[in-house]
């Protein structure tokens, strides 16, 4: 039997290598054998396949060596967007879903992508014409929080042109999740973002979103919830849920989960013997102290960030690759130390088997921008409780 990793080698798969997403399509393409959705994959992925004297494959059998594979027999498909490195994918595979199709613009974070799920994904979603898009169950996505303009609003008023929300949002990279929603009509939906969203703009840009959800025919239910009930990281983030009106009526059984109470500390996730590379030099230790010094002579909160290992850090961001200073980890005698990126992984709740194939910048950067995944999990579990209670009673 062959393995993915043999394959992979034979077909030369380098997502950093991926010219007009071709790895994409054969990765997605393997991925979806004996399903409808291998059709939007298939004639790109042969083309690619027939340039290593490879054909058709769907008699090839090969075992997914990878950290993280599809479940055998996954109960629902959904599609990940803006997708990192995989933490909302690993929660909803873990709930029992497959990917039908998966994006995102950044190089390094395909390669983390690649190494653990067996899967290229596709690059900027805002030229991927969503046609191109299987259907799917539940659309997934953490996207960029951009600023929204109504410029053009009244002038297509003034000459009697109609408009709508989804107008409203174009230039905004939540204006492709609202095209592909309006074209793919999934169950439901999940969104990710920063908790400043809500306030953003004077709680203008939120409207803006909640109602182009609404106009597209989705009944909407959002909240902020911390990471700091699942790892030892205070991380508020908004999780917004939509389910499709003409399929459930606006009468599905959704609920927020109930969160545990915050049990994990900083020191259960810290390796026993860091690299000393991780402390931090002299040089960079003083400038964090006058930094903050200045600042606070200043009257302002500005400055690093020693941790209480017996307590949870600060919020961890993609900056932490300069300086750590947000969360350092106190040492006997010497400099404190940034977090190792296998620490920054635990404290975002990914498990030890993932694997971390980029340098630390990249690494702290990907684990930054990441989403606490068994938060997002325990999300998962109340979407498809929906949708297994609507199956109970139809």
């Amino acid at each position: 039997m062959l393995k993915y990793s043999e394959l992979k080698e034979i077909i030369n798969i380098e997502p950093l290598k991926d010219a007009g997403n071709e790895q994409a399509f054969v990765t997605h393409y393997f991925h979806n054998l004996g399903t409808g959705a291998s059709q939007y994959f298939e004639e790109p992925a042969i083309a690619y396949l027939a340039k290593y004297n490879m054909g058709q494959q769907e008699k090839l059998d090969f075992k997914w060596d990878i950290p993280f594979p599809t479940p055998k027999n996954p109960k629902f498909t959904f599609i990940d967007l803006f997708a990192g490195i995989g933490g909302i994918r690993l929660a909803y595979q873990k709930a029992g879903g497959k990917c039908v199709f998966s994006s995102e613009y950044d190089k390094f974070a395909k390669v983390t992508y690649e190494a653990n799920f067996g899967e290229v994904p596709f690059g900027d979603i805002t030229v991927i014409n969503e046609k191109s898009i299987p259907s799917h169950d539940i659309l997934l996505a953490g996207f960029p929080c951009q600023p929204f303009s109504i410029a053009g609003v009244s002038k297509k008023i003034s000459l009697g042109k109609k408009h709508g929300f989804l107008d409203e949002t174009q230039g905004t990279l939540f204006f492709d999740i609202a095209r592909i929603v309006k074209e793919k009509r999934p169950k439901a939906f999940m969104l990710e973002n920063v908790k400043n969203l809500v306030a953003h703009d004077k709680g203008r840009t939120f409207k803006i979103i909640y109602n182009t959800l609404d106009e597209l025919g989705y009944s909407v239910h959002y909240r902020i919830l911390d990471g700091k009930h699942f790892v030892p990281q205070h991380r508020e983030r908004i999780i917004i849920v939509g389910f499709d009106k003409k399929l459930f009526h606006g009468k599905e059984s959704f609920v927020f989960p109930k969160l545990p109470e915050q049990k994990m500390v900083l020191n259960d996730i810290l390796e026993e013997k860091p690299d000393p590379k991780y402390t931090l030099s002299d040089k960079l230790w003083k400038y964090l102290q006058d930094y903050a010094a200045k600042h606070k002579a200043k009257g302002n909160g500005f400055g690093f960030g020693l941790t209480d290992l017996n307590g949870i850090s600060r919020t961890i961001s993609a900056r932490y690759y300069k300086d750590g200073s947000e969360i350092l980890i106190p040492q006997n005698g010497i400099n404190p130390r940034r977090l190792t990126p296998r620490e920054c992984a635990r404290l975002q709740g990914f498990p030890d088997e993932f694997i971390i194939p980029v340098s630390d910048n990249q690494a702290y950067r990907q684990f930054g921008n990441s989403v606490v995944s068994p938060l997002i999990h325990a999300v998962a579990k109340q979407v498809i409780k929906v949708f297994e209670d609507f199956n109970e009673s139809n």
